[in-house]
Protein backbone atom coordinates (compact mmCIF):
# COMPACT_ATOMS: atom_id res chain seq x y z
CA UNK A 1 0.00 0.00 0.00
CA UNK A 2 1.16 3.43 -0.80
CA UNK A 3 1.83 6.33 2.03
CA UNK A 4 -1.50 7.63 3.19
CA UNK A 5 -2.83 10.74 2.05
CA UNK A 6 -3.20 12.51 5.24
CA UNK A 7 0.61 11.65 6.00
CA UNK A 8 1.37 13.59 2.47
CA UNK A 9 3.28 16.89 3.22
CA UNK A 10 2.67 20.34 0.64
CA UNK A 11 6.28 19.56 -0.74
CA UNK A 12 5.13 15.73 -1.40
CA UNK A 13 1.56 17.24 -3.73
CA UNK A 14 4.08 19.54 -5.49
CA UNK A 15 6.57 16.77 -6.07
CA UNK A 16 3.71 14.54 -7.36
CA UNK A 17 2.24 17.73 -9.43
CA UNK A 18 5.41 18.37 -10.77
CA UNK A 19 6.42 14.63 -12.02
CA UNK A 20 2.65 14.20 -13.77
CA UNK A 21 3.54 16.74 -15.91
CA UNK A 22 6.77 16.18 -17.02
CA UNK A 23 6.20 12.44 -17.86
CA UNK A 24 2.60 13.64 -19.43
CA UNK A 25 4.17 16.19 -21.67
CA UNK A 26 7.09 13.46 -22.11
CA UNK A 27 4.71 11.40 -23.90
CA UNK A 28 2.34 14.00 -25.77
CA UNK A 29 5.58 15.46 -27.54
CA UNK A 30 7.75 14.41 -29.95
CA UNK A 31 10.85 15.89 -29.61
CA UNK A 32 10.96 17.57 -25.46
CA UNK A 33 13.88 19.49 -24.28
CA UNK A 34 14.47 20.58 -20.56
CA UNK A 35 16.69 24.09 -20.51
CA UNK A 36 19.38 23.61 -17.65
CA UNK A 37 21.05 26.88 -16.72
CA UNK A 38 22.47 25.57 -13.48
CA UNK A 39 20.20 27.89 -11.27
CA UNK A 40 18.48 26.66 -8.67
CA UNK A 41 14.87 26.76 -10.04
CA UNK A 42 16.08 24.13 -13.04
CA UNK A 43 18.35 22.18 -10.68
CA UNK A 44 15.51 21.19 -8.96
CA UNK A 45 13.71 20.27 -12.15
CA UNK A 46 15.71 18.02 -12.89
CA UNK A 47 15.56 16.11 -9.89
CA UNK A 48 12.14 16.16 -10.44
CA UNK A 49 12.69 14.83 -14.09
CA UNK A 50 15.19 12.03 -12.58
CA UNK A 51 12.62 11.01 -10.23
CA UNK A 52 10.09 10.82 -12.97
CA UNK A 53 11.71 8.62 -15.07
CA UNK A 54 13.73 6.28 -12.95
CA UNK A 55 15.40 4.03 -13.08
CA UNK A 56 15.78 4.97 -16.83
CA UNK A 57 18.06 7.67 -18.40
CA UNK A 58 16.37 11.14 -18.92
CA UNK A 59 14.32 10.34 -22.09
CA UNK A 60 15.49 14.34 -23.81
CA UNK A 61 18.27 15.96 -23.60
CA UNK A 62 19.41 19.60 -21.28
CA UNK A 63 19.47 23.11 -23.09
CA UNK A 64 20.92 25.91 -22.28
CA UNK A 65 21.12 29.39 -24.09
CA UNK A 66 24.49 31.03 -22.93
CA UNK A 67 24.33 34.84 -22.68
CA UNK A 68 28.23 34.90 -22.75
CA UNK A 69 27.74 36.66 -19.85
CA UNK A 70 27.16 34.11 -17.09
CA UNK A 71 28.91 33.73 -13.76
CA UNK A 72 31.57 31.38 -14.23
CA UNK A 73 30.67 29.37 -10.97
CA UNK A 74 27.10 28.50 -12.68
CA UNK A 75 28.61 27.63 -15.79
CA UNK A 76 30.98 24.99 -13.90
CA UNK A 77 28.09 23.86 -12.52
CA UNK A 78 25.89 23.29 -15.10
CA UNK A 79 28.56 21.32 -17.17
CA UNK A 80 29.60 19.22 -13.87
CA UNK A 81 25.90 18.47 -13.17
CA UNK A 82 25.05 17.48 -16.78
CA UNK A 83 28.37 15.23 -16.54
CA UNK A 84 27.44 13.67 -13.56
CA UNK A 85 23.76 12.44 -15.23
CA UNK A 86 25.57 11.23 -18.52
CA UNK A 87 23.14 13.94 -20.41
CA UNK A 88 23.18 15.24 -23.30
CA UNK A 89 23.52 18.88 -22.74
CA UNK A 90 23.09 20.95 -25.72
CA UNK A 91 24.57 24.51 -25.42
CA UNK A 92 24.07 27.22 -27.83
CA UNK A 93 25.56 31.12 -27.37
CA UNK A 94 23.55 34.28 -27.99
CA UNK A 95 27.61 35.47 -29.29
CA UNK A 96 26.73 32.84 -32.29
CA UNK A 97 23.66 34.65 -33.25
CA UNK A 98 25.42 37.87 -32.78
CA UNK A 99 27.89 36.75 -35.14
CA UNK A 100 24.93 35.81 -37.67
CA UNK A 101 23.40 38.89 -37.34
CA UNK A 102 20.11 37.73 -35.75
CA UNK A 103 21.28 39.47 -32.51
CA UNK A 104 22.51 43.33 -32.62
CA UNK A 105 23.60 44.83 -29.15
CA UNK A 106 23.17 48.64 -28.21
CA UNK A 107 27.07 48.34 -27.34
CA UNK A 108 29.28 45.81 -26.42
CA UNK A 109 28.40 45.52 -22.63
CA UNK A 110 24.33 45.72 -23.26
CA UNK A 111 22.67 43.13 -21.11
CA UNK A 112 22.29 39.93 -23.30
CA UNK A 113 19.18 38.45 -21.52
CA UNK A 114 16.34 39.77 -23.59
CA UNK A 115 18.18 38.33 -26.36
CA UNK A 116 18.49 34.83 -25.50
CA UNK A 117 14.68 34.89 -27.13
CA UNK A 118 16.29 35.00 -30.14
CA UNK A 119 19.06 32.17 -29.75
CA UNK A 120 16.33 30.50 -27.80
CA UNK A 121 13.96 30.33 -31.23
CA UNK A 122 16.79 29.55 -33.16
CA UNK A 123 17.65 26.55 -31.42
CA UNK A 124 13.51 25.28 -31.04
CA UNK A 125 14.27 25.57 -34.94
CA UNK A 126 17.59 23.65 -35.28
CA UNK A 127 16.46 20.68 -33.44
CA UNK A 128 12.81 20.95 -33.90
CA UNK A 129 11.74 20.51 -30.53
CA UNK A 130 8.29 20.82 -29.69
CA UNK A 131 8.14 21.37 -25.81
CA UNK A 132 10.60 22.78 -24.15
CA UNK A 133 10.52 22.62 -19.99
CA UNK A 134 11.24 24.94 -17.60
CA UNK A 135 11.66 26.36 -14.71
CA UNK A 136 9.48 29.58 -14.00
CA UNK A 137 7.73 29.58 -11.10
CA UNK A 138 4.04 31.54 -11.02
CA UNK A 139 5.64 33.47 -7.70
CA UNK A 140 8.48 35.25 -9.85
CA UNK A 141 6.89 38.03 -11.55
CA UNK A 142 3.78 39.92 -12.44
CA UNK A 143 3.85 38.39 -15.79
CA UNK A 144 4.94 34.64 -14.91
CA UNK A 145 1.74 34.62 -12.64
CA UNK A 146 -0.28 35.44 -16.19
CA UNK A 147 1.24 31.93 -17.55
CA UNK A 148 -0.49 28.57 -18.15
CA UNK A 149 1.43 25.42 -17.05
CA UNK A 150 1.77 24.43 -20.56
CA UNK A 151 2.23 27.65 -22.66
CA UNK A 152 1.52 27.53 -26.03
CA UNK A 153 4.05 29.24 -28.60
CA UNK A 154 2.99 30.74 -32.31
CA UNK A 155 4.95 29.60 -34.92
CA UNK A 156 6.70 32.85 -34.58
CA UNK A 157 7.58 31.65 -31.27
CA UNK A 158 5.32 34.39 -29.59
CA UNK A 159 3.32 34.12 -26.30
CA UNK A 160 -0.43 35.62 -26.27
CA UNK A 161 -1.54 35.83 -22.55
CA UNK A 162 -5.05 36.87 -24.10
CA UNK A 163 -5.13 33.35 -25.81
CA UNK A 164 -4.38 30.51 -23.76
CA UNK A 165 -5.29 27.03 -23.53
CA UNK A 166 -7.63 26.21 -20.44
CA UNK A 167 -6.04 23.49 -18.21
CA UNK A 168 -9.21 22.71 -16.14
CA UNK A 169 -8.90 19.53 -14.06
CA UNK A 170 -5.10 19.25 -15.44
CA UNK A 171 -5.66 18.09 -19.19
CA UNK A 172 -3.38 19.49 -21.08
CA UNK A 173 -3.42 20.22 -25.02
CA UNK A 174 -0.68 19.82 -26.53
CA UNK A 175 -1.91 19.76 -29.93
CA UNK A 176 0.16 22.10 -32.04
CA UNK A 177 1.19 22.72 -35.41
CA UNK A 178 4.80 22.18 -37.58
CA UNK A 179 6.49 25.18 -36.55
CA UNK A 180 4.45 25.96 -33.20
CA UNK A 181 5.85 24.62 -29.58
CA UNK A 182 5.13 24.80 -25.86
CA UNK A 183 6.92 25.68 -23.15
CA UNK A 184 6.00 23.56 -20.27
CA UNK A 185 6.50 24.90 -16.56
CA UNK A 186 6.30 21.79 -13.77
CA UNK A 187 6.87 23.98 -10.94
CA UNK A 188 4.16 26.79 -11.88
CA UNK A 189 2.43 26.42 -8.37
CA UNK A 190 6.06 26.44 -6.43
CA UNK A 191 7.19 29.65 -4.64
CA UNK A 192 10.62 30.23 -3.86
CA UNK A 193 10.30 29.10 0.08
CA UNK A 194 8.69 25.75 -1.71
CA UNK A 195 12.39 25.66 -3.68
CA UNK A 196 14.82 26.14 -1.25
CA UNK A 197 12.42 23.82 1.22
CA UNK A 198 12.38 20.82 -1.50
CA UNK A 199 16.93 21.50 -2.01
CA UNK A 200 16.72 21.02 1.68
CA UNK A 201 14.72 17.91 1.91
CA UNK A 202 16.60 16.01 -1.48
CA UNK A 203 19.74 17.20 -0.76
CA UNK A 204 20.28 19.74 -4.29
CA UNK A 205 23.68 20.68 -5.01
CA UNK A 206 24.08 23.84 -6.03
CA UNK A 207 26.35 26.68 -7.52
CA UNK A 208 28.28 28.41 -4.62
CA UNK A 209 26.74 31.74 -5.05
CA UNK A 210 23.72 31.29 -3.61
CA UNK A 211 25.11 30.96 -0.20
CA UNK A 212 27.18 33.88 1.40
CA UNK A 213 30.39 35.25 0.33
CA UNK A 214 32.46 38.20 0.24
CA UNK A 215 32.40 40.10 -3.21
CA UNK A 216 33.06 43.70 -4.17
CA UNK A 217 30.09 45.71 -4.92
CA UNK A 218 28.28 49.43 -4.73
CA UNK A 219 24.86 50.27 -3.87
CA UNK A 220 22.76 51.51 -7.44
CA UNK A 221 19.23 52.42 -7.55
CA UNK A 222 18.20 50.42 -4.58
CA UNK A 223 19.85 47.08 -6.10
CA UNK A 224 23.47 45.46 -5.09
CA UNK A 225 25.24 45.75 -8.27
CA UNK A 226 28.46 43.82 -8.52
CA UNK A 227 31.59 45.47 -10.12
CA UNK A 228 32.71 43.68 -13.17
CA UNK A 229 34.10 44.36 -16.16
CA UNK A 230 30.55 44.28 -17.21
CA UNK A 231 29.32 46.07 -14.38
CA UNK A 232 32.05 49.17 -13.60
CA UNK A 233 32.05 51.75 -11.26
CA UNK A 234 30.51 54.91 -12.86
CA UNK A 235 31.59 58.31 -11.88
CA UNK A 236 31.48 58.95 -7.97
CA UNK A 237 30.46 55.65 -6.68
CA UNK A 238 32.76 54.18 -3.89
CA UNK A 239 32.80 50.26 -3.67
CA UNK A 240 32.93 48.01 -0.91
CA UNK A 241 33.14 44.44 -0.07
CA UNK A 242 30.03 43.34 1.66
CA UNK A 243 28.89 39.92 2.60
CA UNK A 244 26.05 38.60 -0.39
CA UNK A 245 24.63 35.80 -1.92
CA UNK A 246 22.16 35.56 -5.31
CA UNK A 247 18.68 34.42 -5.07
CA UNK A 248 18.74 33.99 -8.77
CA UNK A 249 21.60 34.14 -11.43
CA UNK A 250 21.09 34.66 -14.80
CA UNK A 251 23.25 37.83 -17.04
CA UNK A 252 26.24 39.34 -15.25
CA UNK A 253 24.79 42.89 -16.64
CA UNK A 254 21.31 42.55 -14.91
CA UNK A 255 21.67 40.24 -12.47
CA UNK A 256 22.74 40.89 -8.69
CA UNK A 257 23.15 39.35 -5.44
CA UNK A 258 21.45 40.36 -1.88
CA UNK A 259 23.40 41.42 1.50
CA UNK A 260 23.14 38.07 3.03
CA UNK A 261 25.05 35.93 5.98
CA UNK A 262 23.06 33.20 4.66
CA UNK A 263 25.51 29.81 4.47
CA UNK A 264 23.64 27.15 4.57
CA UNK A 265 19.99 25.87 3.32
CA UNK A 266 18.21 26.38 6.67
CA UNK A 267 19.73 30.07 6.97
CA UNK A 268 18.33 30.45 3.26
CA UNK A 269 14.85 28.91 4.54
CA UNK A 270 14.75 31.24 7.50
CA UNK A 271 16.09 34.21 5.53
CA UNK A 272 13.31 33.53 2.70
CA UNK A 273 10.58 33.15 4.80
CA UNK A 274 11.33 36.69 5.84
CA UNK A 275 11.29 38.23 2.61
CA UNK A 276 8.92 40.93 1.45
CA UNK A 277 10.20 41.51 -2.17
CA UNK A 278 10.36 38.65 -4.99
CA UNK A 279 13.43 37.19 -6.22
CA UNK A 280 13.03 39.33 -9.45
CA UNK A 281 12.39 42.28 -7.88
CA UNK A 282 15.12 42.20 -5.65
CA UNK A 283 17.83 41.30 -7.67
CA UNK A 284 17.04 42.25 -11.44
CA UNK A 285 18.22 45.19 -13.75
CA UNK A 286 16.17 44.90 -16.27
CA UNK A 287 12.78 44.28 -14.37
CA UNK A 288 13.57 47.85 -13.24
CA UNK A 289 12.34 49.59 -16.33
CA UNK A 290 9.40 49.06 -16.19
CA UNK A 291 6.12 46.97 -14.87
CA UNK A 292 5.26 45.38 -18.41
CA UNK A 293 9.33 44.70 -19.18
CA UNK A 294 8.88 40.66 -18.60
CA UNK A 295 5.67 40.40 -20.21
CA UNK A 296 6.99 42.13 -23.24
CA UNK A 297 9.86 40.15 -23.30
CA UNK A 298 8.04 37.08 -23.32
CA UNK A 299 5.58 37.79 -26.06
CA UNK A 300 8.95 38.24 -27.80
CA UNK A 301 9.72 34.47 -27.19
CA UNK A 302 11.16 34.97 -24.16
CA UNK A 303 11.36 31.80 -21.59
Amino acid sequence: MGEPLSTRTHLDWLEAEAIFILREIAAEAEKPVLLFSGGKDSAVLLQLAQKAFAPGPLPFPLMHVDTGHNYPEVIEFRDRRAAELNAELIVRSVEDSIARGTVVLRHETASRNGAQAVTLLEAIAEFGFDACFGGARRDEEKARAKERIVSFRDEFGQWDPKAQRPELWHLFNTRIHKGENLRVFPISNWTELDVWQYIQREAIDLPSIYYTHSREVVERQGLIVPITPLTPLLDGETPEWRDVRFRTVGDISCTCPVLSTAASVQDIIAETALATITERGATRMDDQTSEASMEHRKKQGYF
